[in-house]
């Protein structure tokens, strides 16, 4: 898990320095091909089926929509905001899961994991920091970026137990190439030829973000989920460490209390889980 948050953020930086010289689309599509050809090497290598019907289910349907959206609002945020900003508001994504999973799946949820959900949202507001003077309403990209992961992780819930990791991540990567077709098609913007250093960064963030997602998913397969879950939040310290050690980024009083509010209402929940788990 550690490894897998260390090489997201690696693949975050490598994103946000390609989007210095290259128009987003192009960014996701160069992306989304390299991921997709990736892992559907490896889905021959181990004998899937990319194609069987369970691929193609109404839950992986739901699934990619969320994913296109998660995707495509995530990039634009760390390419036009700071990159430990929109690192901070990703890590409430396991509060928003609670709360589909309240609403969707209809799970029971106890006052106090009602009120450390609460408490973790209030620091993602901390973290936007609307009516402030530091507000933006770039923040926005990262909070709708959230969301569509949130709900691209509720849907994976359901998912066929039939689709393998490398289906995922296949499906995953064709996702974020239809979010750059689409974002392309909107922006208009011409393609530019990258320069070496840009080239590097774009194979780089293919090869780091194909890495990244297979250990996520052998963590969370083959890990014991209040385990291994904490280790999340190991993304925001190297996101974090990138943003003000390569960009030159600033924390602000509001953002370390954000972070703080969000870290620390996730570990509460898990802690809680993981307590009930062992009583029972």
């Amino acid at each position: 898990m550690v490894i897998s948050m260390a090489a997201f953020a690696v693949e975050d930086t490598f994103v946000k320095t390609a989007a210095e010289m290259l128009p987003v689309g192009q960014i996701l599509i160069v992306f989304g091909l390299g991921g997709l050809f990736l892992f559907a090497c490896i889905a021959k290598l181990n004998k899937d089926r990319l194609f069987a019907p369970d691929a193609f289910s109404p839950t992986m349907r739901v699934r990619m929509l969320f994913e296109i959206a998660g995707r495509l609002f995530y990039v634009l945020a760390i390419s036009l905001t700071p990159l430990s900003a929109t690192m901070v508001i990703l890590q409430a994504t396991p509060l928003v899961v609670i709360l589909g999973a309240a609403i969707v799946f209809r799970e029971k949820v106890g006052l106090r994991r009602w009120i450390a959900v609460f408490v973790g949202l209030i620091g993602v507001v901390i973290v936007v920091g609307p009516g402030t003077d530091s507000f933006s309403v770039l923040s926005v990209l990262g909070v709708i970026g959230l969301l569509g992961f949130a709900g691209r992780d509720l849907a994976s819930r359901v998912a066929p137990i039939t689709v393998s990791t490398s289906m995922l991540g296949f499906y995953g990567f064709v996702s974020v190439f239809v979010a750059g077709v689409l974002f392309a098609a909107w922006e208009r913007a011409a393609f530019v030829w990258p320069d070496v250093e840009v080239a590097l960064c774009l194979v780089g963030s293919v090869l780091v973000g194909v890495a990244a997602y297979a250990s996520l998913m052998k963590a969370m397969r083959t890990g014991e989920v209040s385990a291994v879950t904490p280790f999340r939040y190991t993304r925001l310290l190297f996101g974090i460490g990138f943003g003000v050690l390569l960009f030159g980024e600033l924390l602000s009083i509001q953002m370390l209390i954000g972070s703080g509010l969000i870290v620390v209402s996730g570990l509460c929940i898990l802690w809680k889980k993981r307590s009930a788990a062992a009583t029972a």
